[in-house]
């Protein structure tokens, strides 16, 4: 029998940017979804307690169908725990404070047998607070949640400039080309754009701003940033098994993100494959259409990376 799987959002962003207000509106607003959150440390949330139907050991149960739940221990344990209860939630968010480097957590879901069965990984959330994240921006932890992130919300909009806030968008879009960017005040918008996007979704095709690859703008002065390539013609399997396994091995730690859709032996699917560091994974797409460009478009993610290596490394892939 086939397992629906249950999709997981996570939820990163440092220190105060507003991770905690989002989460609250996701655990009470009316969207009926059955929600289950993973919190580092409950007491950090400040939920209020009228909000809480019943509490049974790391698990407490929201009046609005939502769970809520904190990791004491390691978060598979507790993730598999959950899915034992899958009859009380469909729906999975996981908020990762403290943590500098949401790598780990993105990983989980490619490499334990239970998470990679039962679970689907939707979307990586970035809350960043527009007014105080330029004393942070050159830090490890910041440029490493942005650069992460399917979805970017420029929090606390109300407390900068619009040059500022142009400023900043410019800055995470050079340094994430495939995020989308919203920007809020409270994170109040619809939850629509954070829930059920399937941004991770192998299904799911790439959407690159085409207005991102022909700018001159961006200027490749910061150590983390995205290069797009977009290519037609059919590229050969073998070849681009060998290319992908050879870069990661050698790069793998440079390299945060990759995803692409490719036209492999002129096959009737696309193949789409997306990476986190060292973990590949990737497997037959939608069908192409028969009118359809057939169009090879891959975004690599990460830091110092060498646009015209990976050109031509592609390049060298085509049948």
């Amino acid at each position: 029998m086939l397992v629906q799987k249950i999709p997981v959002t996570v939820l990163t962003g440092y220190l105060g940017a507003g991770k905690t207000t989002l989460l609250n509106r996701i655990l009470t607003e009316e969207h009926n979804k059955r929600i289950a959150v993973i919190v580092n440390e409950f007491g950090e949330v400040g939920i209020d307690h009228q909000l809480v139907m019943s509490s049974d050991e790391d698990i407490i149960e929201m009046n609005n169908g939502c769970i809520c739940c904190t990791v004491r221990g390691d978060l598979i344990r507790i993730i598999n725990a959950l899915i034992e209860r899958r009859d009380r939630f469909d729906y999975l968010v996981i908020e990762t404070t403290g943590l500098a480097d949401p790598a780990p957590v993105i990983q989980s879901f490619f490499v334990d047998e239970g998470l990679l069965r039962n679970t689907q990984l939707d979307a990586v959330v970035t809350v960043v607070d527009a007014k105080h994240v330029w004393e942070h921006w050159d830090s490890s932890e910041v440029q490493e949640q942005v650069a992460f992130a399917d979805v970017v919300l420029l929090n606390k909009t109300d407390l900068v400039s619009p040059e500022i806030l142009r400023s900043l968008e410019m800055k995470v879009q050079s340094m994430n080309a495939i995020a989308k960017i919203y920007t809020t005040q409270n994170c109040d918008l619809n939850l629509d754009a954070v829930l059920a996007l399937k941004a991770f979704d192998l299904k799911n095709a790439l959407s690159i701003d085409p207005q991102f690859l022909d700018e001159d703008a961006h200027e490749h002065d910061e150590s983390i940033y995205s290069v797009a390539i977009l290519e037609p013609g059919s590229v050969d399997s073998d070849k681009l098994n060998r290319w992908l396994y050879q870069l990661v091995q050698a790069q793998g730690a440079d390299l945060f993100r990759i995803k692409g859709i490719v036209d492999v032996d002129e096959e009737d699917r696309r193949f789409v494959f997306q990476g986190v560091h060292m973990t590949l994974d990737g497997r037959p797409g939608k069908p192409w259409k028969p009118n359809e460009p057939r169009r090879n478009e891959l975004v690599f993610i990460g830091r110092n990376l060498d646009e015209a290596a990976l050109r031509s490394g592609f390049q060298a892939c085509f049948a």
